[in-house]
């Protein structure tokens, strides 16, 4: 019994489709959701989402943070950023990774605030460059 995996970035509807698992980059680890999975939401870190048909690993995406809601039937994935792992820049990825460095170097140390912010994004640009390395 599949369930219906849906990921939504801000400019379009990436993926709506049954699959038998997808396993993504929860903020406190890697969560799967399948079939009869108790609902849960849960906040995403950048990172990859894989899909399963069986146990066979079908399509890889990034996204870059956002949140998932897991029911019995479905899996709904409101990305901040998604792409095709195919489909990642790793150049451009870095160039951002650069900037965001630059950026967290001449931060004021004190804001506490934005520090978060910055490492959360060069965390994610991280993970993307990761994903289009490996994948």
């Amino acid at each position: 019994m599949p369930i219906k995996v849906e990921i939504i970035s801000p400019e379009k509807v990436l993926v709506s489709r049954d699959v038998d698992m997808v396993v993504m980059p929860g903020e406190e680890g890697d969560i799967a959701a399948m079939p009869e999975h108790a609902p849960v939401m849960l906040l995403l870190r950048g990172g990859t989402v894989t899909l399963y048909q069986g146990e066979t690993p079908t399509d890889h995406y990034f996204v870059g943070g956002g949140f998932a809601d897991m029911t019995e039937t479905r899996c709904t994935i409101l990305a901040d950023q998604a792409v095709p792992v195919t489909e990642i820049s790793v150049d451009a990825a870095t160039a951002r990774l650069e900037a965001l460095t630059e950026a967290w170097e001449a931060a004021d140390k004190s804001d506490v605030s934005r520090l978060e912010g910055l490492m959360s994004k060069i965390q994610s640009v991280r993970a993307e460059i990761d994903a289009g390395v490996g994948g």
